[in-house]
């Protein structure tokens, strides 16, 4: 029956149905099957309570939040005061586009909106500079990915709902991991400069350099109320998400004036089309995973795969190779909605961490959204910089590689993630 459903979900796919309709289509064929004599008001119960979490509130509120810095001055006030550090740097512009995109996605904690605001601003200078538009692509489709590790990250708030987890934790165990791939992507961008004998940029005064912290101070407000807030107790996640909107909304509308008052009604609405999109997502997705369980899929599953009594190394290898190749075909939300459910008797029969699996499994979330052939970022940056498939996905493979270097230092180390998390939970 699990290979039927699979197959429904399949076809309606390749028919080009939006996935919102596969979902429900097999959650329906398989509650179906499995319960004819209940009444379907029960899955709609379902879906229902899939959106019920107050957790969840803080996805549209860090949509918003982000919307509304990408149409202002945020993002370019953030690369100057990185490329008054870096610009001298062999390889320093590349290096800036990393730390650019990791101090963003602690801004918006979207992974396709720090493509299209630092992307659009950065890569005209990187071609200027001499890199090649393949390596510039590949960086920034890449570099975005960090927005889904260091916090605010709407992948590990889909994550600590389905899975129970603390988000507040899952947030300040995504930090380290994010700030180890910003040191090797920006090792990397090192080597490629001196390969290719980049130039590099004429070295800005302390004047220069002071004149962009100052112009950047509001916009780092962002972080410091999101990792600040939660961690010393303030308020939750969710709060910290309204927090985030006032002041996007208060920094780009009354201080850098980038945003008129009338904007945010079009930006709210755009905001709203999106949630929609999730919610609906997360709802069949909830009513996907309940048919699954209550039948005892997963429990199926796992037997025949013989991991039952697998060791904790063992279950971290299968969960992150089934995330990895999973977000590499289908929706991050989608993946997570249906593969935490059926993984979740192995973990916790394994012992292992909630928090350590949600960092490694939001890693692969990040790692599918640049891999072709269907990473969201791949396509955003197709539409953002007008270029073919192909183009786009030249550049990503040594990305990748550090990526998947990173996945596996989390495997072998797991107190890369959990050490700040048990400091400020202990």
């Amino acid at each position: 029956m699990t290979e039927l459903m699979l197959a429904v979900m399949i076809l309606l796919l390749l028919a080009g149905f939006p996935m919102k309709m596969p979902l429900i289509s097999a959650a329906v064929l398989g509650f179906l099957v499995y319960f004819p004599d209940m009444s379907l008001q029960i899955l709609v119960q379902q879906m229902i309570g899939g959106v019920k979490p107050a957790a969840l509130i803080a996805v549209p509120m860090f949509i918003l939040a982000a919307d509304i810095i990408t149409r202002g001055h945020s993002a370019n006030r953030l690369i100057d005061v990185v490329m008054s550090f870096m610009g001298h740097i062999k390889g320093g512009l590349a290096i800036s586009v990393t730390s650019a995109c990791a101090l963003f996605g602690a801004v918006c904690g979207s992974t396709q909106a720090t493509v299209v605001a630092i992307g659009g601003a950065m890569r005209p200078r990187m071609l200027k500079s001499g890199y090649k538009d393949s390596f510039a692509i590949g960086l920034i489709v890449n570099a975005a990915d960090l927005a889904y590790l260091i916090p605010p990250s709407i992948g590990m708030i889909i994550y600590g709902v389905v899975s129970g987890t603390s988000i507040s934790q899952l947030f300040i165990a995504g930090i380290v991991p994010g700030l180890l791939i910003v040191v090797l992507f920006s090792a990397y961008c090192m080597v490629y400069a001196y390969r290719h004998d980049i130039p590099v940029l004429p070295r800005e005064g302390w004047g220069q350099r002071f004149t962009a912290m100052r112009r950047a101070l509001w916009p780092m407000g962002f972080p410091a109320i999101i990792v600040g807030g939660i961690y010393g107790g303030v308020f939750s996640p969710t709060e910290a998400a309204a927090i985030c909107v006032l002041y996007a909304a208060v920094l780009e509308v009354l201080i850098f004036r980038s945003v008129r008052l009338r904007d945010l009604w079009d930006i709210a609405l755009s905001t709203g089309a999106i949630t929609s999109v999730v919610f609906i997502l997360i709802a069949a997705g909830a009513a996907f995973s309940w048919t699954l369980s209550f039948a005892q899929v997963p429990q199926q599953i796992i037997a025949s795969l013989g991991l039952d009594e697998a060791g904790p190394l063992m279950v971290l290898v299968a969960v992150n190779l089934a995330f990895f190749l999973g977000c590499m075909f289908v929706d991050s939300i989608v993946v997570i909605l249906i593969l935490v459910p059926i993984f979740a008797p192995m973990i916790k029969a394994a012992g292992l961490d909630p928090v350590l699996v949600g960092v490694l499994i939001t890693l692969q979330v990040a790692i599918g959204a640049a891999t072709p052939p269907f990473g969201c970022n791949l396509f955003t940056a197709i539409a953002v910089f007008r270029r073919p498939f192909v183009e786009v996905v030249r550049g990503v493979p040594p990305f990748l590689v550090i990526l998947l270097i990173v996945t596996g230092l989390l495997v072998a180390f797991p107190q890369i993630a959990l050490f700040l998390p048990e400091l400020a939970y202990r």
